[in-house]
């Protein structure tokens, strides 16, 4: 039994702790609330062992994969060399959001979205992720492993399912067509598609990774697998994991 002072000392102690786990559950929900679940990615690194040059002369289509899983780390690469922040402008016009980008774009309007359905990445769970390059980090989507799904969206092309990640190109044909009307739709947009997703495959070579990129696919299974919005379009897929 315990003494009545000993009683009144545990009650305060237990009373303390709840308060202690309380605050710290309340600064945990704020802080995720805050960050918006988002997840930070390494920062790219600006240099590498194999020059421009060299990843032209190797690149290459790759639809065999290892199975083995990407790192965090090589996707944040992958990224940035896609669409990452190459000049920051916080003070520019708002259609530039945030900067200048690693792929150019017909009047700087960037109508590109990129997203990742991820499955086997190290330190990052299985899901849909859109990458936000503004702030180079990612956006929590959906849960769960979607590359099956995304596969039979793109007419049971295997290897979209047997690669740790892909990423699904989208576009959002008003950035562009309010400035360049028609055109715009149907060449810059495009060509803005096209400079990024080279820019995956050399990133790709250099990191010692394959790619290859998929435009076969049910535009209404893709967008609704990645649960799209109304005013996105998707363009390609690119699956990306090590080699055999």
């Amino acid at each position: 039994m315990i003494r009545h002072g000993a009683g009144s000392m545990f009650l305060l102690i237990l009373a303390l702790g709840v308060l202690a786990w309380a605050q710290d559950a309340a600064t945990s929900v704020t802080k995720k609330s805050e960050e918006g679940g988002l997840v930070r990615l390494p920062a790219p690194r600006l240099d590498g062992p194999m020059s421009v040059e060299r990843a032209i002369q190797g690149r290459r289509s790759v639809r065999a994969f290892s199975g083995e899983a990407l790192t965090l780390a090589e996707l944040s690469q992958v990224l940035w060399a896609a669409y990452g922040i190459t000049q920051p402008r916080p003070d520019g016009p708002a259609f530039l959001r945030g900067g200048l980008r690693a792929a150019p774009s017909a009047g700087g309007l960037y109508p590109l979205e990129i997203v990742v359905v991820a499955g086997q990445v190290t330190g990052l769970p299985a899901g849909i992720y859109r990458y936000v390059s503004e702030k180079h980090v990612l956006l929590p989507l959906r849960d769960g492993d979607r590359r099956l799904d995304l596969c039979q969206a793109a007419l049971g092309q295997s290897w979209i399912r047997q690669a740790p990640a892909a990423i699904v190109y989208a576009a959002v044909f008003e950035r562009t067509t309010k400035k360049y009307g028609q055109r715009g739709r149907d060449r810059y947009v495009c060509m803005d598609a096209g400079h990024s997703c080279e820019n995956v495959y050399l990133q790709a070579q250099a990191l010692g990774l394959g790619c290859c990129i998929a435009g076969a696919f049910d535009d209404d299974r893709v967008k609704q697998v990645l649960n799209m919005a109304a005013a996105e379009e998707p363009l390609c897929i690119l699956a990306v994991g090590k080699t055999k």
